[in-house]
């Protein structure tokens, strides 16, 4: 009789000799999937720390821009912005130094000055201060201009303007410039502080007092309409509000007092108000009657309030205006 097939055990199905060998290599396969998959995770992290390290590199080389000789070549003038540039000004707007009346002293005081600074002798960093619109950023553009006129390329003093409320990013400013070999005069329009406002900590560090201190290469000049660059108001209340009047009062006046030049401006005569518009009118060609140009020269500062330079050249521009004239440099 033949033999019966023996039973495997129950669920089991029979019992083949292949069965063994044949889980083996149903396993091989999951575990050569399991280290490529290893192996392409770690391929992948190695490429995004790449990517990181070479994205902060370049973060790193924009926040710190290495400034070569070369870069300032293009311009003698630049606008700083806190984010690390130095903006290019091809044509600086200013008025010829010999168009700046009433102001004789401190005009040869701040080009004394700038001229011992270009010379690569000591200078002082200057503050001018007093009555609106009597020539203060007009001279210091006008100086720098006077100055650079029979220089050579190399030689030429470079103005970087710098905004009132970027004086925080000013460190940052002065560790750009320090690395070259030009001169440079770090200039700051209507300076001035008010509240509660800390930043002005800043410019008492580099002017004096930092362990740096202001670079060789650099000068600061700033115009403002406050001697001490604070409201008269802010000085009070600190006398009348502070455990230590003394002390308060002096932290905040001591700033002024880091500018080793104080040039100060005071309202013009009318002599000196009708010389700036005879100025004017004589170097861009408009040609009116003298008592006309007076008389209405007089009438216009009366109705503005004011005389100074500024209320004169905007007269010059209404009267050019009138007559047909274009203000364009002989």
């Amino acid at each position: 009789m033949p033999k019966k097939p023996s039973k495997s055990p129950a669920g089991k199905g029979p019992r083949t000799p292949a069965t063994k060998p044949a889980q083996v290599a149903a396993k091989r396969p999951k575990a050569v999937s399991r280290a490529a998959l290893k192996a392409s995770q770690d391929l992948s992290q190695e490429r995004i720390v790449r990517a990181l390290e070479t994205i902060a590199a370049h973060l790193a080389a924009q926040g710190n821009p290495v400034v070569a000789r070369e870069s300032f070549k293009q311009a003698d003038a630049y606008v700083w912005h806190p984010d690390g540039r130095l903006a290019a000004v091809p044509r600086v707007s200013r008025v010829e130094l010999f168009l700046l009346r009433g102001v004789d002293r401190v005009r040869d005081i701040l080009m004394e000055n700038t001229e011992r600074f270009a010379n690569g002798l000591p200078a002082n960093n200057a503050l001018l201060w007093g009555a609106r619109g009597m020539g203060k950023s007009s001279l210091v553009k006008a100086a720098h201009a006077s100055i650079n006129a029979d220089r050579k390329p190399a030689d030429k003093l470079k103005l970087i303007e710098i905004h009132r409320e970027d004086i925080e990013s000013l460190p940052a400013l002065m560790e750009q410039l320090r690395a070259s070999s030009f001169r440079f005069i770090v200039f700051c329009d209507d300076l001035s502080f008010d509240g509660n406002d800390a930043s002005y900590k800043s410019l008492k560090a580099v002017l004096e007092g930092g362990i740096e201190g202001r670079p060789e290469n650099v000068i600061l000049y700033a115009t403002s309409n406050r001697r001490h660059l604070l409201a008269r108001e802010m000085i009070e209340n600190e006398r009348s509000t502070a455990i230590n009047p003394g002390e308060a009062v002096e932290e905040k006046v001591s700033l002024s007092d880091r500018f080793g030049l104080w040039l100060g401006f005071h309202r013009c005569s009318q002599d000196e108000y009708l010389a700036m518009v005879r100025g004017y009118c004589g170097h861009f060609g408009v040609k009116v009657d003298d008592e006309a140009l007076e008389r209405e020269a007089l009438e216009w500062s009366t109705t503005r309030g004011s005389r100074s330079g500024r209320v004169a050249w905007q007269f010059v521009q209404e009267l050019a205006g009138r007559l047909g004239v274009k203000l364009a440099t002989k």
